[in-house]
């Protein structure tokens, strides 16, 4: 079993975990060694789902940071009082919510989801919750920006960059004023989107 860190919001850079503090942590889950790597394993997995389920890239780096910050909370001496799986979840969301805050990972790739996203797509009930609001909120938009920002981020290479001059010249616009829409609209859509899944990690949290 490892332990490991992630970045998130920038902040003061905090004591390294020490061997004693995992040891601790496992002691708390269990005095017997066997059974607390099986619930410390146990642990990690509810907390991947956690992440996973509203939609973090990287839930398994995410879990570990959880699981960091509790076992910092012994390493610093604070008593925990409260059952271990709803203290990892109550840090599982803070860890959350500055996932999404931190602009790097705030960007939802929707290059890369558009074409799923589009309305002509088979959407399954596993897909991704990201790919599950993006289509929500590309339903909200008027029709031509929609259509707009689908077509906008179509093919790859060469072909993406024909079918913009394409898509230029049929709404009679320059390459430069279809590329600042599709970046209103994109900047739009992303915002909507964090905003979707903030709603539903406060009301499934």
């Amino acid at each position: 079993m490892n332990f490991r860190t992630t970045s998130l919001e920038p902040k003061t850079k905090e004591k390294e975990l020490t061997p004693e503090a995992f040891v601790a942590f496992l002691t708390l889950l269990s005095p017997d060694p066997e059974i607390a790597g099986e619930m410390y394993e146990e642990l990690r997995r509810q907390l991947i789902k956690f992440f996973e389920w509203r939609g973090a890239c990287f839930a398994d780096m995410l879990a570990d940071e959880t699981l960091n910050r509790v076992m910092r909370k012994l390493d610093e001496g604070e008593e925990i009082e409260k059952n271990i799986l709803a203290l990892s979840l109550g840090i599982a969301r803070f860890v959350l919510m500055e996932y999404w805050r931190h602009p790097d990972n705030r960007r939802v790739e929707l290059e890369q989801l558009f074409a799923l996203a589009a309305p002509s797509a088979h959407l399954r009930e596993d897909d991704d919750p990201w790919l599950i609001s993006l289509r929500h909120c590309l339903s909200s938009l008027p029709e031509e920006d929609r259509d707009l920002i689908i077509e906008y981020y179509q093919e790859d290479k060469q072909a993406k960059i024909d079918n913009r001059k394409a898509l230029a010249a049929r709404l009679g616009i320059s390459i430069n004023t279809l590329f600042s829409r599709a970046r209103r609209i994109r900047d739009r859509l992303e915002r909507s989107v964090v905003n979707t899944m903030e709603r539903n990690f406060v009301e499934f949290s």
